[in-house]
């Protein structure tokens, strides 16, 4: 699922969270004798029907695990609160494919089984993905992809301008570029910073490129990122409307073709290129230079706890198989990820080289339950967006805002 519905989504299935609770091979060797039959496999794609590359993935997997596939696809929202209310009856699915910033919660709510305890590996996946399913020392699942975020370019408005978009390296930088575009009479930046789970998704890159940490909502570092937007806003490089912008709405903006720069997802690809004007990707930049930290979106493939231990290993099987590298290019293509595996994104870039910049964006992504912080992100991250809707309405400096936001979480429960 995308990361602007994970966005969107994500306070609703924290809360009902609340209420309740390497790789391995595919191989086609038969299921543990105490193992059933069938197993049923639980994923967030009811986009993808039967006959979808996703299904017949699922459906070759539980082949080489020598069992037949009974397949649930639920909305995100729908899926968490099923889950939850399964695992209370002891009826949860045997695979659960997971909103990574969901994981944690499962985990420590004893819905999850540690991958170590059912024999499902997660080496072949980038570290920085992962991270976002480990709960104490212990990881759950495996990422079978991810998209986040990065600065889509307007050539033309560029052009005008005189901006080349290889000089922008930082903040400064950036800035300079946004006065340039002000002054050819275009429009400089459209990002979201709704109060939502998706204002905090969007202002994550540069609260972490400001070398930020979530521990600490009043640091210099965090305030400098808040006082970046505002000044954008003040100066006329950011419209107002970003207060109120989803991610969808922000891409409307961007759509026009009146603006230079707008910060958005992979699952914009598409639409970008149906827009009807040339266009760019560049990585978000730091504060200083080099590539800055973003959000991460995508889904875990995990093992929910079951009363047969048989019935986990082979489900384990199962949740490998669609993660490996040998079937999760073809998975991966299907749901628009970049694919957690390093070797499977050479050949992704090798089949698609504009996908270069997003491989990269990934490679430098982080989690937002990442850093141990588990269950706590939601309680930061609700002051977050709260601070930024103070700071850019004019309600509070940036500065007042962010230790206001800081104050909030260290006492959220």
């Amino acid at each position: 699922m995308h990361p602007a519905s994970l966005a969107r989504r994500l306070p609703a299935a924290l809360t009902a969270a609340g209420l309740a609770v390497a790789l391995t091979a595919c191989s086609a060797t038969p299921a543990p004798s105490g193992a059933p039959s069938t197993l049923s496999v639980w994923d967030p794609y009811p986009q993808f029907a039967a006959g979808s590359e996703w299904a017949k993935t699922i459906d070759r997997c539980g082949s080489e695990a020598g069992v037949q596939i009974q397949r649930q696809a639920y909305d995100t929202t729908d899926l968490t609160t099923k889950v939850l209310l399964a695992a209370q009856q002891r009826t949860a699915p045997n695979v659960l494919v997971i909103d990574n910033p969901v994981v944690s919660t499962l985990a420590e709510a004893g819905v999850l089984k540690p991958n170590q305890d059912v024999g499902l590996d997660a080496a072949q996946a980038a570290p920085n993905l992962v991270a976002a399913g480990v709960a104490g020392d212990r990881t759950y699942g495996v990422p079978i992809g991810a998209n986040t975020l990065a600065l889509y370019y307007n050539k033309a408005v560029l052009t005008a301008a005189g901006v080349d978009p290889a000089s922008i390296k930082d903040w400064a930088s950036l800035t300079a570029a946004l006065a340039k575009v002000k002054g050819a009479g275009k429009k400089g930046i459209t990002f979201s910073a709704i109060g939502t789970e998706e204002g905090s998704f969007q202002f994550l890159p540069w609260f972490w490129g400001s070398g930020a940490a979530l521990t600490d909502l009043a640091s210099e570092p965090a305030t400098a990122a808040l006082a970046q937007w505002k000044s954008w806003l003040d100066n006329g490089y950011a419209p107002n409307s970003v207060v109120n912008n989803t991610q969808t709405t922000s891409w409307q903006e961007f759509a026009t073709g009146e603006y230079a720069f707008a910060e958005n997802g992979t699952w914009q690809l598409q639409n970008a290129k149906k827009a009807g004007f040339e266009y760019g990707v560049l990585a978000i930049p730091g504060r200083t230079g080099g590539t800055a930290p973003a959000p991460t979106g995508g889904e875990f493939v995990t093992v929910p706890a079951q009363d047969n231990p048989d019935a986990e290993k082979t489900a384990a099987r199962v949740a490998g198989c669609l993660t490996s590298p040998d079937k999760v290019l073809s998975s991966d293509t299907a749901l628009t990820y970049v694919s957690a595996v390093p070797s499977v994104q050479e050949k992704q870039v090798a089949a698609q080289p504009e996908l270069a910049v997003w491989v990269d964006a990934v490679k430098n992504a982080k989690g937002r339950t990442g850093d141990n912080l588990g269950t706590r992100y939601p309680r930061i991250s609700q002051p977050l967006w709260g601070a930024l809707q103070a700071a850019l309405t004019g309600a509070k400096a940036p500065e007042a805002a962010m230790k206001d936001a800081q104050a909030a979480a260290a006492s959220a429960k």
